[in-house]
């Protein structure tokens, strides 16, 4: 079975030429196999790629090459399948989209913290620990004792912050910070060092640094971790977990969410059963099946997949 190397990157960094960085960059993935999405805009460069190590490293060194990404960092993890059916690099206004913008990561930022550090400082009980990733992401797993937004999308976090009464007093708590990669969590916690908080604090490299780095029987990690690829969710030592994405709506499902009679394969789930109609419906049921044609002919449709919008 052919394994696939898989690295998640992001930098910020001033990059104003940017949209003349995106033809070469695409030919460089496809030319070596590589698939998957990267981001770039003035601020900087995002996304995750998969594919044969050599090509994803040979990818790397292309983006290395220039000497504004010589420190390109990486967490690499290896899949069985396919995290990625297709390459698209894109060209956004933001490599993680927040809209706030006054704000400079490259010029302000909170306090990494490294995943073998992460246990104790959450043991101190001054510090407010916020989970910055969205609703369906928090839903299968995060750390023990973090508050949970609830937003549905991370342009949220701001009005959700303006409205906790703990955070607006003259005297700022402890916050410490965490998403999947870290990238959120650059913008986060420069948000309050902005806002005058004077401690903020945020996981170096993410959930996944820390799945990587730390044991289990260590570990206040509880779940699993969501990813932005065919994989869905991983668990200690980034191994895929058990999840799948509703190809509907997206929510990822557990195998108890798939035993819900409102889960139809395809279709939809308990999560958004009752917003689809009944057109939607059939034509949702109608892509499920001309999938499932395809792969008894071994072939892949173009439909299978839904595409996944990195950080």
């Amino acid at each position: 079975m052919t394994a696939y190397y898989t690295a998640a990157l992001y930098q910020f960094v001033d990059l104003p030429d940017h949209a003349d960085l995106r033809a070469p960059l695409l030919a460089c993935c496809e030319a070596h196999e590589v698939k998957g999405t990267l981001l770039l805009a003035r601020e900087g460069i995002n996304g995750t790629i998969a594919g044969p190590q050599a090509g994803v490293l040979a990818v790397l060194d292309h983006l290395r090459a220039d000497p504004r990404l010589a420190r390109l960092q990486h967490k690499a993890s290896w899949s069985d399948h396919p995290p990625f059916h297709r390459m698209k690099v894109r060209l956004k206004q933001e490599i993680v989209t927040l809209r706030v913008p006054e704000l400079d990561p490259n010029r302000t930022v909170g306090q990494y913290v490294p995943p073998q550090q992460w246990n104790a400082l959450l043991a101190d009980p001054d510090v407010v620990l916020i989970d910055t990733r969205n609703d369906y992401e928090v839903a299968i797993g995060t750390f023990r004792g973090a508050i949970n937004p609830a937003i549905r999308t991370f342009t949220e976090l701001p009005a959700w912050l303006d409205a906790q009464p703990a955070l607006q007093g003259a005297k700022k708590p402890k916050v410490a910070m965490f998403c999947t990669g870290g990238i959120r969590c650059e913008k986060s916690t420069a948000l309050l060092k902005m806002r005058g908080f004077e401690e903020v604090y945020h996981l170096e490299g993410g959930i996944l640094k820390y799945l990587e780095e730390v044991a289990p029987e260590e570990s206040t990690w509880e779940g699993e971790c969501f990813v932005f690829d065919e994989r869905v969710s991983v668990g200690h030592g980034l191994v895929p977990g058990p999840h799948e994405l509703c190809r509907s709506c997206r929510w990822p499902l557990s195998p108890q969410d798939k035993t819900s009679p409102h889960y139809v394969k395809g279709v939809s789930c308990a999560h958004c059963h009752h917003q689809r109609t009944p057109e939607e419906k059939a034509r949702l049921a109608e892509r499920q099946r001309q999938v499932e044609l395809a792969e008894a002919r071994g072939e892949r449709h173009v439909g299978a997949r839904m595409p996944l919008a990195p950080e």
